[in-house]
């Protein structure tokens, strides 16, 4: 009964910051900067690319800028692939089936990498959710000027991230991050854990295609949210923060993109004329994102609350549909998403304890530390 107490206590429980306020910064400019280039020059419906590139910054948060510099790059890898992925789909209009078998597969190999590198934030979400977004939206611009856009932002928000090295300039040849080679037992977790992400997010889009809801690929990205947990808890936890803090955001979007009287076109009447209204609705993302890394590791289910409507607002800026359905789509998708992802998380098992603590446990920074002179020095 204790067990269950404390898990309880633990969705409500917001964990102490760690200087969240510079990783969310940092994240927030590197958003910022692409977007108001793209804001200025009148093409706010590229601004998803430019988006989903820049959530390079959201990587390697805690660690040393020559370790961060290396672990997004790992994740602009996730990211771009996403991207391209997702383009090539929206270009030759594979929707549907085409879409579930494709974002599913790329699940399975993306978890396998994921947790072979180790990423921070766990698993290939932001790599298949990238994927997803970008196939449900028309390419606006040939291909390869959508690619430049997102892997400026990548390229960019490195840069940011490893900007602090300047005022100490420290180096260490060779220096790399501290992932164990996996056991033999390892290696089958590692596949059995790739597994459950085909299932869940196969069986997610199978259900949103099915359902005929215009957009299975949420489905699909919320079954994926509880399977980056470290244990069963804590994905089970994992899935709840997802559709209560998705519900919570579906109101802030609702706020931002219903008609008047109670929202913001009843309260700022110019947010109605179709440039104004891309203007704020850009400006909200990167508020919005900054808010997203505010909380990002001390309450997953506060920091979906403003990460939905920045996945909805960049949405509707690359292909406006009617708010309405698109609030209600999106509630129903995470939903049955979530749902299955807990469902797969509770009957897929790990193999082993001793697998599992070597393919699921955290980076050990302080391993790290022996490996690296400058890793007690300042990492923002």
């Amino acid at each position: 009964m204790k067990r269950v107490v404390d898990q309880v206590r633990a969705l409500h429980r917001l964990e102490p910051a760690t200087n969240d306020h510079l990783a969310a910064f940092r994240v927030a400019l590197s958003v910022a900067a692409p977007s108001l280039i793209l804001l200025a020059l009148g093409r706010t419906d590229l601004i998803i690319y430019a988006v989903f590139g820049a959530l390079t910054g959201m990587y390697g948060r805690s660690e040393p800028h020559q370790l961060r510099l290396r672990h997004q790059g790992q994740a602009a890898l996730v990211l771009l692939c996403g991207v391209a992925v997702g383009i090539t789909l929206s270009i030759n209009h594979l929707h549907s089936w085409w879409l579930v078998a494709v974002e599913a597969t790329l699940a399975g190999v993306g978890s396998a990498y994921s947790d072979r590198v180790r990423l921070k934030p766990n698993g290939p979400f932001f790599g298949i959710l990238a994927l997803g977004a970008c196939a449900s939206v028309p390419v606006a611009v040939p291909w390869y000027v959508a690619m430049l856009i997102a892997g400026g932002s990548a390229v960019f928000s490195m840069a940011v991230g490893f900007s602090g090295w300047i005022r100490r300039r420290s180096w260490e040849p060779g220096a790399t991050r501290a992932v164990p080679s996996p056991t033999p037992a390892g290696r089958r977790e590692l596949l059995v854990h790739a597994a459950r992400y085909v299932l869940a997010v196969g069986a997610a889009g199978t259900v949103g295609v099915l359902s005929g809801s215009g957009h299975p690929h949420w489905a699909m990205a919320a079954a994926a949210v509880p399977l980056a947990g470290a244990d069963l808890p804590s994905r089970v936890r994992r899935g709840i923060h997802r559709i209560v803090g998705t519900f919570l955001g579906l109101a802030v979007t609702a706020v931002v993109l219903l008609p008047a009287p109670w929202t913001l076109a009843g309260f700022y009447p110019a947010f109605q004329e179709p440039a104004r209204h891309a203007q704020v609705l850009a400006l909200l993302v990167i508020l919005f994102q900054f808010a997203t890394e505010l909380f990002m590791t001390r309450h997953y289910g506060l920091a979906m609350v403003w990460f939905t409507p920045v996945i909805l607002l960049m949405t509707q800026l690359a292909s406006p549909a009617e708010p309405g359905v698109l609030i209600l789509e999106r509630a129903v998708e995470t939903l049955v998403g979530a749902l299955l992802g807990i469902l797969v998380v509770v009957a897929v098992r790990r193999s082993g304890p001793q697998a599992a603590a070597g393919l699921e446990g955290p980076v050990q920074l302080p391993g790290v530390a022996l490996r690296l002179g400058f890793a007690r020095r300042s990492r923002h």
